[in-house]
């Protein structure tokens, strides 16, 4: 009798983020923050990691000088903090919640023994950051060789999730123009003539909500 075709394992999973993280015993928190709340400030002991289950994070920067810079916008499925493993003592930056978010803490010690001990954790970790570094290496070629119009168009397109897993969001968080201004590198009255230009060509709208549709690519691509 000719063998079937072997069935999958009933028992095989997707790993699920969220799901392991809420397993893990002792030195782990979930909570929630509402729109402009401090998840950590710049000088605070770097002692934990962030896991963002829902919701967007903004990170800043501030010099002695007083001069400030938007160095990221996280959203659901990001990680914030992790400088601490490396041996980071204090936060370098200030991670403030954009809306609504739903963030889990996990302190130093239990990561480094989940870690070890959890190989589907390493592996989602480690695959996060080197996109994340992947992602750190095209804002730098962003920075150097492109327009500001065409940052722009890159950085609202990052906020609707284009290019990542999941569904792209057409409605984005409200954010101010001068956030967007700190984040490119430009003056907020450019941001603002950007924006009123996208909306003219059809590639946004916003009208006490912001909306992102996909022509706005053509923007990157156009040379």
């Amino acid at each position: 009798m000719r063998a079937g075709k072997p069935h999958p394992r009933s028992d095989a999973k997707v790993f699920d983020p969220i799901l392991f993280l809420a397993k893990v015993v002792g030195g782990r928190s979930i909570a929630a923050y509402g729109k402009d709340e401090v998840v950590f400030s710049q000088g605070d002991p770097a002692d934990a990691i962030f896991y963002v289950q829902k919701g967007k994070v903004e990170l800043k920067v501030v010099s002695k000088h007083a001069k400030e810079a938007v160095i990221a916008i996280l959203g659901a499925g990001d990680f914030l903090g992790q400088g601490c493993l490396a041996g980071q003592l204090l936060r370098m930056a200030t991670a403030r919640a954009m809306s609504d978010c739903s963030i889990v803490r996990l302190e130093k010690a239990a990561t480094i023994h989940e870690l070890h001990e959890a190989p589907t954790f390493s592996e989602l970790f480690l695959h996060y950051l080197l996109s994340r570094n992947l992602r750190m290496e095209e804002d730098l070629v962003d920075q150097l060789f492109n327009s500001s119009e065409k940052r722009l168009a890159r950085v609202l397109l990052l906020l609707a999730n284009f290019g990542k897993r999941g569904k792209l969001e057409l409605v984005i968080p409200r954010i101010s123009q001068q956030t967007l201004a700190l984040m490119i590198g430009t003056t907020r009255p450019r941001i603002s003539f950007f924006m009123n230009k996208f909306r003219r060509l059809g590639f946004i709208n916003y009208n006490g909500k912001l909306e992102i549709h996909r022509s706005l690519l053509s923007m990157v691509l156009h040379d």
